[in-house]
């Protein structure tokens, strides 16, 4: 089994040896690389969108040792890929790389079949450029979540569903992010902390400008190391606990390199569970609710304006 390791650096602006690090560590060689950034946003948002500049850099690093380097995402709920490649400025940043971008709610699809019969989820459905791809490489982002409590790279794996309907899974949540992560298996985890996310993340929280990058050959190790600097606990982030437990990974048996957890380690205020989200995580508990009211929206925007005037800001969808 390969040892899982996870670095911590302090970083700012000063992201290119931290990357090329990464990429040579890695080993990364192959016709195609697939690369998942952050698009939880339709617009650029330091902390909530992967930032377009660490995205060239990246891919501009991976095309020097690969023919082919493909940057996807999934439509939104409420808003399609193609605007959020291009307000953010993602797409620009990857093709001035030498990259292309795709929107993967677009692509060939393939249903992938599991075997088990005790398993919620029998298949998915997922897009064939990315299970075609020789890597995969995962561009995180460290924030808090209203409704799983903490969003790292499992989560961002999420968005390769290419439906836009992919709220109506979340009833099996922690099985659909074990299936992704033991089917895709990213061999390359970047987890820009620059800019964090506390509170009601992923996108309405509050930054909180942290200075870290992590690098990890595990999406889940990376999780596991990352909730600990954010004073959470594995056991409290359901779908993380889940994973640890089917994987039968522990603590020690994550190496650490470069800062340790208890230099950067700082308690990240947790999302409030207000009535708002209460009855939103009671709905994903059963999947006809959740099939019945996010079938269109018409039920979210007036799920909003009722959180609006509840809370004052609209509830995450997401």
């Amino acid at each position: 089994m390969q040892q899982k390791t996870v670095k911590i650096y302090r970083a700012k602006e000063d992201t290119a040896e931290i990357l090329k690090e990464a990429v040579k560590n890695s080993a990364l060689r192959g016709k195609k690389v697939f690369v998942k950034p952050n698009m939880s946003h339709p617009e650029y948002v330091p902390g909530v969108v992967t930032s377009p500049a660490l995205i060239s850099e990246l891919v501009g690093l991976l095309r020097d040792d690969n023919s082919e380097v493909i940057v996807g995402e999934s439509n939104g709920f409420n808003y399609p890929c193609r605007g959020a490649f291009e307000k953010t400025g993602i797409e620009t940043a990857v093709k001035k790389a030498g990259g292309t971008v795709i929107n993967l709610s677009e692509d060939k699809v393939v249903k992938v079949k599991f075997e088990s019969k005790h398993s919620p989820v029998k298949e998915l459905v997922l897009p064939k450029t990315v299970l075609d791809a020789d890597a995969v490489v995962d561009m995180a982002l460290m924030k808090t979540h209203e409704f799983t409590m903490y969003s790292g790279a499992i989560k961002n794996l999420f968005g390769c569903v290419p439906s836009n309907r992919r709220i109506y899974l979340h009833p099996y949540l922690s099985e659909v992010f074990y299936r992704l992560y033991t089917v895709l298996k990213p061999q390359l985890t970047v987890m820009d902390a620059r800019v964090a996310i506390e509170g009601n993340g992923p996108t309405k929280g509050t930054p909180v400008k942290m200075n870290l990058m992590l690098t990890s050959n595990c999406a889940l190790a990376t999780d596991v190391i990352a909730s600990k600097i954010m004073g959470l606990k594995t056991e409290e982030i359901s779908y993380l606990n889940y994973i640890a437990r089917k994987t039968n990974l522990h603590d020690d048996a994550i190496t650490v390199q470069g800062l340790q957890v208890s230099e950067v380690a700082r308690n990240f205020e947790r999302p409030r569970i207000d009535l708002p989200v209460k009855a939103q995580m009671m709905i994903y508990k059963h999947e006809f609710l959740t099939k019945a009211l996010f079938c269109s929206l018409g039920f979210v925007k007036l799920l909003q304006k009722a959180t609006i005037a509840y809370r004052g800001r609209p509830i995450e969808t997401s």
